[in-house]
Order: C-alpha cells, then structure tokens, then sequence
C-alpha cells in the first residue's frame, strides 16, 4: 500500500466556516484504496466541504488514513463504530452531516477535482432539483466486462429529470458515490435495510414522492470496478435483490390501483418480474409476446399474444420487461403511435 501525502493546506483554514456541503464517505476494511479517495477529496476546486469519514468497524489500517488526513487538513473527521453494515453507517454519519447539501462518496473511488463544484453549481441553479449525480468512468478499464460496460453507457446517456424518471425501473438511474442531495430531503428520507439495495431504494422512493433527479453531463467520478465491492459480494445486491426492489416500488406506486397488469416481454427478466411482483399479490392478465412459440399459449393463466391486441386489451398498467436499449426504443416507438404514455400507461422495467 502506497503512504498516503496528506499536506496542509497552506494560506486557509479549512473547517473555519459552517461547510456547504457534507461529504459521507462510509467505509471498511478500504486501507487499500483510501489514501488516493481521500487525496482526490482534499483538491477539490470547492473548499467548503467537511468529509464525515464513517468507519464501519475496520480491523485495517483504514482509520488510521483518515486520522492522517485530519492531522493536514481538519475539513476531515472520523466517525468510529462497531460493525453494523451499509446502511447503519450511513445513516450515523448523515447524523453528523452539517452542510446545506450532502454528497455520497465511496471509498474505493476517486472524485473529479471540479465535481464538488460543478455538481452544487447546477444544484444551486435548479432549485426545482433535489439531487443530482454525474456522469462516471469504471476503472480499471483492461478488467472491464461487456455488461459493465453497457451499464455505463447507459447510465451516462442519463441526463434530465425526465431521462431519469423514465428510466428508473431500468437499472438504478444514479451510480450512488455520484450522488449529491440536498441534506434536509436526504434526512427526511434516510436509508433503509430492507434485504435489497439502499441506494435504489433511496432513488426510487425520492422520485415516488416527486423529487426531481438529474445528471451532470460531465464524468466527475472514477467508480473502481473489482470483484471484492460490496456490489458484488453482498446478497442485498444480488440480481434478485435489485428486482424485489422493482417490484415492491411498483407494487405500490404505478400497480397500487390494480392486482394485475399487462406484461410485455418474457424472456429471463420478464420471468423474474411476474415471480416478485405475483409474491405481492400481482399478476400479469395478458403477456405480450413476438415470440413465435409463445404466441397463442397460456402461461401461469395469462394468455400469451402480440402487439396488435394491445388495443382490445383491458387497460392495466403495461410493463415492458425486455432488456437492450435497442428493443426498448422500438417498444417504446409502437406504444406511443398507440397514444399511450409512458410513465402513466406503461413503464420499461428491465
């Protein structure tokens, strides 16, 4: 592990000032990605910021690089607790968060020296925003897998409110270490342990509620990809986990109205959505299909036709459960030459 070179800062007095914005940096056992997560901290253009450092319990040498930091630069405090997972630490330290917006970060990231300023420059000029997040670049690019990549190609054609609403059944619509909120939304909502990931649950509820997210157009953050993040490791992220979260969210938001719903695509995602969605008492009435071999079957009670009987269908809410931009778009295409409306009539959710 690289020494970290925490210098002080010379000619300010960091810390003097209430901050603007508070950075909640959990973390456990990061010793080998901290120091250059907490160097790409201290250069940011922005300097009123204070990093709530959450330790989670490290049996490393991680807390150690923080109290480092904090002897260079007291803009950084440290948070020790027992080891209580994710979601207790964060919420521990948005406890202690004191400036006006709060900014996520992830230890085994490293920020963009202009994101903490490019990010409240767009949040102080749209007061309609609560939060935003950025644009990304996954490292280390030789290990990059063709899924990753995808998701990153998606995630950073994210733009507008209306971009991310749209497509927040998709995949989480924020790369969380990205995100910026303001601090008293973030407080109201807090984090939630509830056996699928915090950070889209958090996402999901704020846009239910009628928040508005958008994404800066620039990459401010460099998101480690390697196979011992908590992304991958943790069963609160495993594939399944990220749909029972779709499917609790839209059990109670687009589907509240209705016991069942039109299904469109059943493929492997589509399959996976009725399983989590019927287990919350939902169920397709029709499955939508182009599919050769599936047209005129039943599956599970639910007959199985194409597109063109969309409109002699009765009007439940439509999900569209078919993965790839390319097929969503052209779905997307037919429904609206049908007059139905996205986010009202139908919702792509895979």
């Amino acid at each position: 592990m690289v020494e970290p070179d925490f210098r002080p800062l010379a000619g300010r007095s960091p810390g003097a000032a209430a901050p603007r914005i508070s950075i909640l940096l959990p973390f456990y056992n990061a010793a080998d990605t901290l120091a250059p997560c907490l160097r790409s901290i201290q250069r940011q253009t922005e300097t009123r910021w204070e990093c709530i450092a959450v330790d989670d319990g490290s049996s490393d040498a991680g807390p150690g690089l923080i109290e480092a930091a904090r002897a260079a630069d007291p803009r950084f405090v440290l948070i020790s607790r027992p080891h209580a997972g994710l979601v207790a630490t964060l919420n521990a330290g948005l406890e202690r968060c004191r400036g006006d917006f709060t900014a996520r970060m992830d230890a085994d990231d490293w920020m963009h020296r202009d994101r903490l300023a490019a990010q409240l420059g767009r949040l102080e000029a749209r007061p309609d925003l609560a939060g935003l997040g950025a644009r990304v670049r996954t490292f280390p690019r030789g290990a990059h897998n063709p899924g990753r990549q995808r998701y990153e190609n998606w995630l950073n054609g994210l733009a507008e409110p209306e971009s991310v609403a749209r497509d927040a059944f998709v995949e989480c619509p924020i790369a969380h270490p990205t995100l910026m909120l303001r601090s008293e939304i973030l407080r109201a909502f807090g984090y939630r342990a509830m056996g699928w990931p915090e950070d889209y649950d958090l996402v999901l509820r704020l846009l239910a509620a009628g928040h508005a997210l958008s994404v800066h157009p620039r990459r401010l953050l460099g998101w480690r990809d390697h196979p011992a993040r908590l992304s991958r490791q943790a069963p609160e992220y495993a594939l399944e986990r990220f749909t029972a979260c779709k499917a609790a969210h839209l059990a109670s938001g687009p589907l509240a109205g209705s016991n069942h719903y039109l299904l469109w695509g059943y493929g492997a995602t589509g399959r996976a959505l009725r399983r989590a969605l019927l287990r919350l008492g939902k169920s397709p009435s029709h499955i939508i299909e182009v599919h050769p071999r599936r047209l005129g079957k039943v599956i599970h009670g639910a007959p199985v036709v194409p597109p063109e009987s969309i409109p002699e269908l009765p009007r439940h809410p439509l999900l569209v459960s078919v993965a790839g931009p390319e097929p969503r778009a052209e779905i997307r295409a037919t429904l609206a030459a049908l007059t139905l409306r996205e986010g009202t009539d139908f919702y792509c959710v895979a």
